[in-house]
Parts: structure tokens; sequence; C-alpha cells
């Protein structure tokens, strides 16, 4: 009979290769691969790569302007008769009737048009589409800019919920330890039953506002994995960044920053320079144009257009085309007038964009100094707390305290833990935001 012993190697064996996942547990997402799975993932990504694609292609199809082009058609005629003329003396001694065509009749034209002056309107559109391109591209950066934005306050708000939590689950702790003291006193005499259910009712507040913590958690790991396109309850674990870096920029250097870096503001000027083109391109109808054009006919009285007894099988000429429409009721005129009007309103946007990148900045600048503040007085806060509740604590023991003043300590300890990890959280989401306002977020 064989061991059990001797199936346990071979089974351990089995389950690493079969189901890796249960046997070795995941590496906690960093920062940076969790920013690289949401810009993999995320659909607004792909409808911006779509706009540049769409982009690139309008830019070759403006590009074929400048191109011959060539077109052909084959028809087939059938008249009621043959074509014929009367011929009356004395061009003949008798009245007669001449056939002078086929009542069958098939063409076959090829024709090739090059244009050679527009008014400069293929120029125009090309360069338009050509700034297209580019403002489609750094749209497509821009909107990679606003998925790290969303990754990053994804990320510290799980961080701050998960010290949040920490917070509460020591809380709890204490309580339940200061609870069995209460209840030995109590057991022998040496405090009212009012201080052991006041004990009491302080660990059940406790314990609901870790569920609550706890939930929060859960929430801001839903949320995260929604940014990352994952399974909205798939385990999320990841490496903890949260810490002060100082800013070391001043607010007239951030605001420098975003003149050279936030893509907005390129994007905003591009789309200007396109709606000046775009009057041109209007402007060039004020103009005649000129194309040359070359043409290739063949003709017959069958399928095969291999001529017949009245006409050659081919014919060709090349011939020069000037036209100018000088008169359409003024429909030029309100085209210009319709483009110069998008050009002041492109012009008048980007100045109003950059007024408001000013402030952008401004208010996470401002945002960003406060939550600083906030570190440096709530580390002082949980010094301060954390000494308050050791002596009361300490005095409680001893029994010159009451329950009631370790509960406050222990209350206020909490308090300052969940208040530096909420400014911790605030510092590091406003220093990302201000990151995205100034332009220099990602790469």
């Amino acid at each position: 009979m064989i061991s059990k012993n001797y199936y346990s190697p071979f089974l351990i064996v089995l389950a690493i290769i079969l189901f890796p996942h249960i046997v070795s547990a995941e590496e906690p997402l960093t920062l940076e691969a969790s920013i690289e799975i949401a810009l993999k993932n995320s659909t607004v990504i792909n409808i911006a790569k779509e706009g540049t694609k769409s982009a690139i292609a309008q830019k070759r199809e403006a590009i074929t302007g400048f191109l011959p082009k060539f077109s052909t058609s084959y028809s087939y005629q059938r008249l009621n008769e043959e074509p014929s003329i009367k011929l009356l003396p004395p061009l003949v001694p008798t009245p007669m009737e001449m056939v002078t065509g086929t009542q069958n009749n098939y063409n076959w034209v090829i024709e090739a048009k090059q244009p050679l002056f527009a008014g400069g309107g293929i120029l125009a559109n090309y360069q338009a589409s050509r700034i297209g391109e580019d403002t489609a591209f750094l749209e497509e950066k821009a909107k990679n800019q606003d998925v790290v934005q969303e990754v990053k306050i994804a990320y510290f708000d799980i961080l701050r919920a998960q010290r949040i939590l920490t917070a509460a689950s020591q809380s709890v702790e204490m309580l339940s330890a200061h609870r069995d003291v209460a209840e030995n006193y109590f057991k022998v005499g040496m405090i009212p039953k009012n201080d052991l259910l006041h004990a009491e009712v302080e660990l059940s507040n406790g314990k609901q506002i870790l569920v609550k913590a706890q939930n929060a958690v859960d929430l801001t790991k839903a949320r995260f994995n929604t940014v990352l396109k994952r399974r909205i309850f798939a385990p999320v674990e990841i490496v903890d960044i949260l810490d002060y870096q100082p800013l070391k920029q001043s607010f007239e250097e951030c605001l420098n920053i975003a003149q050279e870096s936030r893509l907005e503001l390129k994007i905003s000027s591009l789309k200007a320079a396109q709606a000046g083109k775009l009057v041109r391109v209007a402007q060039s109808d004020y103009l005649p144009s000129l194309s040359l054009v070359g043409n290739y006919t063949r003709y017959g009285d069958n399928p095969s257009v291999s001529g017949s007894d009245f006409q050659n099988a081919e014919s060709w000429y090349v011939m020069a085309v000037a036209s100018w429409n000088f008169w359409e009721w003024g429909k030029t005129k309100f085209r210009v007038d319709a483009s110069k009007a998008r050009e002041n309103q492109a012009i008048d946007s980007a100045k109003e964009l950059s007024d408001q990148i000013t402030l952008e900045i401004k208010y996470a600048y401002l945002l960003l100094q406060e939550a600083e503040k906030q570190i440096a007085v709530s580390q002082k806060v949980i010094e301060q707390a954390e000494e308050n509740f050791r002596i009361s604590e300490e005095r409680y023991k001893e029994r010159v305290a009451t329950s009631t003043e370790v509960l406050d300590a222990q209350t206020l300890l909490t308090r300052a833990k969940s208040d530096y990890a909420n400014a911790l959280g605030d510092y590091n989401i406003n220093y990302a935001r201000l990151q995205r306002a100034m332009g220099t977020i990602w790469p």
C-alpha cells in the first residue's frame, strides 16, 4: 500500500503548475505599474488614439489635393435610328439620304486633371490638416495625463484610507485593553458600574468606526479598480508610498513651468493657428482656379470600342482650364466671415484658458501649502496625544484619574492619527493635481 507521504510532493508540484495564483501571492502594485495598467486599458485614451488616427488620415487626404486626379467612364448610347442627312440638288442629281453615324455607340474615357492654381486653398487646407494632426497628438498626451492624475488620486486615497483604518484598529485594541482593565477594577470594587459601562460603550463606538473605516478602504479599492479597468472586486495590494516630499518650486516657478509644459496651452494655440488657415481656405474662393486636363477617348459601335465606319477608334486632347465663380450672392464672403469669427473665438479661448490655468495652479498650490502645514501640526499633535494618553493611562492605573480622562485621551490620539493620515493624503493628491496643472505629471 502506498503511503500518503508519497503523494504529498507530487500534489504540491501539481498545484504549483496548475494553480500558481493560489500557491504564490501577487506582488503589491507600485504606482508606476498601476499607471501602466491604466494607460493600457483606458477607453478614454483609446478614443484619443482614434482621434489621432483620424487626424493623420485627414492630413493624408489633404496631400492628395496637390496630386493629379484620374477618372474613367464607360458609356453606351442607343439612338432611336441611325443618324443621317438629306442631300438635295444641286449637291446630288436626285434627293437622297446618307447615313452619318451608328445607332449603337460605345465610349470609354480616361481623364487626368492636375490642379495648377486654386487660390492657395489646397496649400492652406493641407496646413490646417497638419496642424490638426499635431493637435490630436497633443490631445492624446493630455488624456494620458488625465488618466495618470486619476490613478494617483485613487492610489493615495487607498493609502490614506488604510492609514485611517490602522488608526481605528489601534483604537479598538486600546479601548479593548482599557475595557479589560476597567472590568477587573469593577470586579474588585475599585470603580462603579457606570465607569465600566462607559468603557464598553466607547469600545462599541470604536468598533463601529472601524467598520466604517474598512468600508472606506473597500470603496477606495473599488474606485482604483474602476480607474484601472479591472474587475471592481479584484483584490488590491499596493506599495505604501504615502510620505511627505516638500515642494521645491515657488508659485511663480510653477506658472513658468506651466507656460512651457501645459499641453492645453499648446493645443489652444494650435487651434487658433488652424482656424487662421481655414480662413485662408475660404478666401481662396475669391480667386480663379487653373487646371491642366488630359483626355483619352475610345469609341466604337460595339462593346470592344474598336471604332466604326464613321469615326476613328481613339482620340485624345490636352487643355488648360481656367474657372472663376465671380458672383454667388455673397456666399464666399459669408463663408470667410464665419471662418474669421471662429478664428477670433479660438484666439479668445486661448487667452481665457491661460487665465483658468493660472487660477488652477494657484488653487492647487494653496491647498498644497495648507496640507503641508497640517502635516507639521499633526505630527506634533500625535506626539502630544501619545504622551497625554500614556500619562492618563498610568494615572488611571494608580487610581488618580478617571476612566473618562483615559477615553478622552485615547479619542484625541485616534483623531490626531486620522488627521495626520488625511493631511498626508491631501498633500500627495494636491501635489498630483499641481503637477497636472503644470503639465508635468506624465511622462
